[in-house]
């Protein structure tokens, strides 16, 4: 997964697999969503960012897998 932020469009692009686009979806109009073949999602772009994301305060975590006896 990445995440990019594109300052001079306030644009942040998360790409979730490394995939061929086959197609681009309006979620809402500042959402899109990017699908494979198969509707499988590939990114999300999320326009004006700034005011709809808190993206000045982006953390990444990861979590271990529990395993359960």
């Amino acid at each position: 997964m990445k995440v990019q932020y594109f300052a001079d469009t306030d644009t942040v692009y998360v790409l979730l697999k490394e995939n061929s686009i086959s197609e681009t979806r309006d979620l809402d109009e500042n959402t899109l969503i990017d699908v494979d073949a198969d509707g499988n999602l590939i990114g999300i772009t999320i326009e004006h960012a700034r005011e709809r994301a808190d993206i000045t305060n982006f953390v990444f975590q990861q979590f271990a897998e529990q395993v359960t006896a």
